[in-house]
């Protein structure tokens, strides 16, 4: 009897254990962790990445009104919508990403306009066109007067705080010029630009300051090596399509607006493509790597 209960009080206090240790193995809320309604239509999805991209509406206390994809947190959501679908749900936001969960899907009875048909990417080798747009000074700048330097170039929003999209562009890209002022040749030899696809409201003096507070330096900034461009929107929307960046005109507004994608670029040189990245998987030691390598082949065949 007695080796009954001993056996008993074993399983019931190895039973607790493993409940302690799978309550401990749950995934907790970060302590950063913010929610925001989000309301909008769903332009595209794809299944593959896990995203959805929302024409949303202002997220009020977070950002304006913008077309962009998000991740879905639940794949059956994902296969339930489908693009004209009107969606409501929470955008969650903690320090390193941002997911969406949809809480209703209503039928859409606007279909999308067929310009929303993506555009061709450049392929390496392709030669680069000779973008004009306008820096964090005022000046006109153009992609060939970078020749005979290697350029990696950027898109981004300066009013998206998505901790996972834009912000991590230029953190990226900030971590890249740090790396590449340790090698002063390889510095002198290289360019970073970051260009805004929002030119309504990232004018010079926005792209200014947001810039010198991604480089550090702050006032103290001269913007040689990484520059911030935006343009006209018709300057904008070429160099943005060229690296295949969607627009799309809806049905019922009749505004074109860009989905705010991820695309970073490196080019040679002479002026041609080396690489395009898309999305936010790259790391900075990879366009360290490639800038680089450039450099150095550069070098030799001088």
């Amino acid at each position: 009897m007695n080796r009954a209960r001993e056996s008993r009080l074993i399983i019931v206090l190895l039973l607790s254990c493993f409940i302690v240790l799978v309550a401990g193995c749950r995934p907790r809320p970060s302590a950063n962790e913010k929610r925001y309604p989000i309301n909008g239509k769903v332009i595209a999805i794809n299944k593959t990445d896990r995203t959805a991209t929302i024409e949303h509406k202002d997220i009020v206390g977070y950002m304006p009104a913008m077309t962009m994809p998000f991740k879905i947190k639940n794949d059956a959501d994902l296969e339930m919508m489908k693009p004209g679908d009107q969606v409501t749900g929470s955008l969650v936001v903690n320090d390193t990403s941002s997911w969406v969960e949809i809480a209703t899907i209503a039928e859409g009875t606007a279909p999308l306009s067929p310009t929303a048909v993506i555009p061709g990417e450049p392929k390496p080798g392709d030669e680069v066109p000779d973008f004009g747009l306008t820096n964090q000074d005022g000046k006109r700048i153009h992609l060939a007067q970078y020749r005979g330097k290697t350029l990696a170039l950027t898109f981004v929003y300066t009013r998206c705080p998505q901790p996972d999209q834009c912000t991590l562009m230029s953190t990226n890209f900030a971590a890249v010029d740090k790396e590449l002022q340790k090698e002063p040749d390889v510095y002198a030899k290289t360019h970073l630009l970051t260009i805004s696809f929002d030119p309504d409201y990232d004018t010079p003096k926005v792209l200014r300051s947001y810039g010198a507070s991604h480089t550090g330096r702050y006032s103290d900034e001269t913007f040689q090596h990484w520059e911030f461009a935006t343009g006209t929107k018709d300057e904008v929307k070429g160099v943005a399509q060229f690296f295949g960046l969607r627009y799309f005109q809806d049905t019922e507004s009749g505004d074109e607006q860009v989905i705010h994608s991820l695309r970073t670029a490196v080019i040679a040189p002479d002026g041609k493509l080396v690489k395009l990245y898309r999305g936010n998987e790259w790391k900075p030691d990879e366009i360290v790597n490639d800038l680089t390598s450039l450099v150095s082949a550069q070098t030799k065949s001088q």
